[in-house]
């Protein structure tokens, strides 16, 4: 599955200088957040980036390459380092947003049983389905024409980039199998990127020793 992830042309005519560390991870016992994974929290909310980051501000300049307004649906690393403490959700999720506000990029976790297909980043053609949660009951949403999103076989997986996640594949404390998206745009540099990578792998092993873990990086084609 992680070979078959791509990156369309469309999206890298946008910005060239984006790439993405696609991480494949087999085997977790997710859980509750714990003590543990409290205290990464807490580490990283000392230590995270600030919104006035230049690796922030990139993604606000992104988002708005496609017609967004970031004020209004900021990119998730934004929104995060904006929102302390940082919220408990599980160990999983508490882990890859320790590495996102630590480092300053969007993270994506999405829930490798409930995907179909490869994950593709593309500008949206306007009709794709995207489930949500409205006053309590799932509801299908779509895109904006040009809209850049993450998609798979069954629809959008995560909307104008990085900004909100669907129901669907997201990650819960059931999740065994799960895919993670590091996603890189200049000034941040592709060592950071992979340090990042390595940052993740090691809370995801301390969640879960012996995990199975693959990863590759993903440019433009």
């Amino acid at each position: 599955m992680i070979e078959d992830i791509r990156v369309d042309p469309a999206v890298s005519a946008l910005r060239p200088d984006f790439a993405v560390l696609a991480m494949a991870v087999y085997g977790l016992r997710n859980g509750p957040t714990d003590d543990r994974s409290r205290a990464w929290l807490a580490t990283a909310a000392q230590e995270a980036v600030s919104a006035d980051d230049p690796k922030v501000e990139a993604w606000r300049e992104a988002y708005r390459a496609f017609g967004a307004k970031p004020q209004r649906t900021r990119p998730s690393v934004d929104a995060l380092v904006r929102r302390m403490p940082l919220p408990e959700i599980n160990l999983v999720v508490d882990a890859y947003n320790t590495v996102s506000v630590r480092h300053g990029l969007p993270i994506g976790g999405e829930d490798l049983g409930r995907y179909a297909g490869a994950a593709r980043l593309v500008r949206a053609v306007g009709d794709e389905p995207f489930e949500v949660i409205d006053k309590g009951e799932t509801v299908i949403d779509t895109p904006e024409i040009g809209e850049v999103v993450w998609r798979d076989d069954l629809g959008v997986t995560c909307r104008r980039w990085n900004w909100r996640q669907c129901v669907r594949t997201r990650i819960t404390e059931e999740t065994t199998d799960a895919l993670f998206l590091l996603e890189r745009l200049a000034p941040m540099s592709l060592d950071e990127l992979h340090a990042a990578g390595e940052e993740l792998k090691a809370l995801l092993e301390a969640v879960t020793p012996g995990v199975k873990i693959e990863s590759r990086l993903v440019e433009h084609e």
